[in-house]
């Protein structure tokens, strides 16, 4: 089969959030099963060109119809740790790509809406006829309703398209503006309840509303997502228009590149283990106290990796922090705020305990520092207010530090609670907390620290159950694949 990515993120060479790993895994995986694989991004200026092989120009003069004119392009390929990538740089006044960062941007709109024409004015060009077509998120989501309402009459009638939503709360509005500048024009059609009309605004259109609507198929990134974006706010006013077109929408599990996630061979950590052997665990978790200075004694190291902001459970993690001292544990935190006040709070935070010998906080992010703190944690909270996937508790299983999390979306999907899930006691492998409140994450953590403290056998079960997990693009892919199936034989 042949299928192609277009995406605004792919690791490692532009890389904002998940987007960019799962664009990267699952077009891995479906390369490793014998498909033909190839993935269109915008060539941004602040990209990383060093983890680019080969990059060449590959189509010269690309015009891309825009606003009753056209915009030059160039189109570059490279190789991204073997995958086959096509980059497209607009040559105009706005610079589209040609700016400081990914995203935040008046024009994103437009810069996206752009990019969505150019990749399809570049296959229908180069001859290309993908059986997939695979777009993410709002970025890409009026891919669909360019190919099924223009391209599809000039021989591109042969694509189909997966469309996979990421985040839900960043959707896309424009005005009719962008009617006209992509060609598609007739507002009175396309402002519509039923096609592009945002929920909130009847004077604007919806990019996710106009993917999920004019797609094939819609996915989320779990099962448990899926359900929350229909049945409750999760889906930020789009849950009538998937219930509409439920039979067309799932959920399907992100997975976790288990070569990179590998405490076995990580480059980043100074011992390596797996779960038979896991004595290079009790030494990394040395490693980690060394690095940070905490003190060498008999408790429990619980983590947390991340971003700092409301979604992540902000309260949480900290009442989260000064539970684990009060209680026997000491805790690690490695993550930064995009709002400076949280970065502040976490800086006073971290000046005050400074002198704790069982905390360390670094404020920041460092991809070296992540791998070691998940090799030396022996528990990990990710308290969640929403978390669509999430791959943290996923890194967590994979090198053995428990996760401890709210009931929420992929956490749900992922994470068994030891005392009290359905599964059997093997499939057990961590602990889970529904409310979104002290009490309820501190009967998580008590359960948690109690059975380190109280039953080193049972835990070391527990840790043991958690590796034997496998979350990684096996599975995923292969639920791609039919759905893929599904759709072109349409």
């Amino acid at each position: 089969m042949f299928i192609v990515q277009v995406a605004t993120e792919c690791a490692p060479v532009a890389k904002v959030g998940g987007l960019a790993d799962v664009v990267y895994g699952l077009s891995r995986e479906l390369e490793i099963r014998g498909n033909a694989v190839e993935i269109i991004l915008p060539k941004y200026a602040n990209m990383r060109y060093d983890k680019i092989y080969d990059l060449r120009v590959s189509y010269q003069d690309l015009w891309v119809p825009w606003f009753g004119g056209a915009i030059h392009c160039t189109v570059y390929f490279g190789f991204v740790n073997g995958l086959k990538c096509f980059f497209i740089e607009p040559h105009s006044e706005e610079h589209f790509f040609d700016r400081a960062g990914y995203y935040g941007y008046l024009d994103d709109h437009l810069r996206f809406a752009f990019f969505s024409k150019a990749a399809l004015e570049f296959l229908l060009k180069t001859g290309k006829r993908p059986d997939i077509i695979h777009c993410h998120d709002w970025q890409t989501g009026l891919l669909p309703v360019l190919l099924f309402e223009i391209y599809k009459y000039h021989g591109m009638d042969h694509p189909r398209v997966c469309y996979t939503i990421h985040n839900f709360k960043h959707q896309g509005i424009a005005g009719e503006n962008v009617l006209w500048a992509t060609g598609l024009g007739r507002p009175w059609h396309y402002f519509h309840r039923d096609r592009l009309q945002d929920g909130y605004n009847p004077s604007a259109i919806n990019y996710m509303k106009a993917g999920i609507v004019y797609s094939n198929f819609v996915t989320t990134v779990s099962p448990q997502h899926a359900w929350e974006a229909r049945y409750s706010d999760q889906g930020y006013g789009l849950g009538h228009v998937l219930y509409i077109h439920q039979n067309k929408f799932s959920g399907v599990l992100n997975g976790l590149d288990y070569d990179f996630w590998n405490p076995k061979t990580d480059a980043h950590i100074p011992y390596h283990y797996d779960r038979v052997e896991r004595l290079g665990k009790s030494l990394d978790k040395q490693a980690l106290r060394h690095r940070f200075w905490l003190a060498e004694n008999h408790k429990p190291i619980i983590a947390y990796v991340g971003r700092l902001d409301w979604q992540k459970g902000i309260h949480l993690i900290r009442h989260g922090l000064f539970y684990s001292l009060w209680n026997n544990a000491q805790f690690v935190l490695l993550g930064s705020s995009p709002e400076a006040g949280t970065n502040d709070y976490f800086w006073h935070l971290k000046h005050y305990l400074n002198d704790s010998p069982d905390c360390h906080l670094e404020i920041g992010f460092n991809e070296e520092l992540a791998h070691l703190i998940y090799a030396g944690a022996d528990m990990l909270i990710v308290p969640s207010v929403f978390e669509p996937c999430g791959l943290t508790q996923m890194i967590g299983l994979r090198y053995g530090a428990v996760p401890i999390v709210r009931a929420v979306d992929g956490l749900l999907d992922t994470v068994f609670d030891w005392d009290y899930s359905e599964k059997p006691r093997c499939e057990r492998n961590g602990f889970v907390f529904n409310q979104e409140d002290y009490q309820a994450l501190e009967s998580a953590m008590a359960r948690a620290i109690r059975l380190w403290h109280e039953d080193k056998n049972r835990f070391d079960e527990l840790v043991a159950n958690g590796m034997a997990c496998d979350y990684s693009w096996n599975k995923p892919g292969q639920y791609y694949l039919n759905i893929y199936e599904h759709i072109r034989n349409k």
